[in-house]
């Protein structure tokens, strides 16, 4: 992912995290807060929780590439972070695909391009 579109300091994570918008999935949670900016900066965390750290590796690159194709879809001025919930681990690649999507929608950051056709 391109270094301009990343979120990386701990004083955007806390602000993100303490006055955004929390969205739940059972495989991932996703807060959101404007930024105000030219441009939608992501940021992928998981816990200890998910196990080692090849496992939390595995599952942050997973987040980073089924939000990928949606980045160009969101509306400029977002802070966005994926955190990794344990059962991504194990989850298929479809169904971390549909996770991320689903936060997205639910936060209205996405639209539904289904339920046109």
């Amino acid at each position: 992912m391109n270094r301009r579109f990343r979120l990386a300091s701990s004083s955007d994570f806390k602000r993100v995290r303490q006055s955004g918008k929390a969205h739940a999935h059972s495989l991932v949670v996703l807060h959101t807060a404007p930024s105000g900016l030219a441009s939608t900066r992501l940021a992928v965390s998981a816990g200890r929780s998910l196990g080692s750290a090849t496992v939390r590796n595995r599952a942050k690159r997973r987040l980073r590439e089924a939000a990928r194709p949606h980045l160009a879809s969101i509306p400029p001025g977002w802070d966005l972070i994926l955190v990794a919930r344990a059962p991504l681990a194990r989850a298929s690649w479809p169904e971390v695909q549909e996770a991320v999507a689903a936060v997205l929608r639910r936060a209205r950051l996405i639209t539904d391009d289904r339920r046109r056709a």
